[in-house]
């Protein structure tokens, strides 16, 4: 996929710009779409292929920590690291927006930490209110791999 994720430009686009975090960014084609739109994004990720002006960081040994209450959004698209999802929500501002996309385990597959199970992703962000929830062969590929969506919106304390 070239573009930026349909699930990010759909509910980005309602959104005043602000400050956003793209985790794992990979080539950038949301963080780049993200700039053009006029938000401040911070891109992180580890691999030397990714977009030019991302830091470079590993998430997984803690290389980058997410400043509490500074994003309006926060995207994980196509990443999974369990261990993220507190520092993601604490790093939302009160109203701010967590976008995930995750691979779902799939029956023939083999079971890995790439991969969340059904109902797993909700319930990470119980308690939140939840704009979108989906699991499933992806809108945009119907023959690509299953996965989980969420946008969750943090709530007031």
């Amino acid at each position: 996929m070239d573009g930026p994720s349909p699930l990010l430009v759909e509910f980005a686009q309602k959104l005043p710009p602000g400050r956003a975090l793209d985790l794992a960014c990979g080539a950038g084609r949301n963080a780049v779409w993200l700039a053009e739109q006029g938000w401040g994004v911070t891109a992180v990720d580890k691999a030397e292929s990714a977009l030019g002006w991302a830091l470079r960081a590993d998430l997984e040994t803690g290389e980058f920590s997410i400043e509490e209450d500074a994003w309006g959004l926060i995207l994980m698209s196509l990443y999974l690291q369990r261990d993220l999802f507190e520092p993601v929500k604490r790093g939302l501002q009160v109203g701010g927006l967590a976008i995930v996309i995750v691979h779902l385990y799939e029956p023939g597959h083999e079971t890995s930490r790439f991969s969340l199970h059904p109902g797993e992703l909700a319930g990470y962000f119980a308690g939140w209110e939840v704009l979108h929830t989906r699991e499933g062969k992806p809108v945009h590929n119907p023959r690509g791999r299953a996965v989980a969506e969420i946008v969750a919106r943090k709530p007031s304390p």
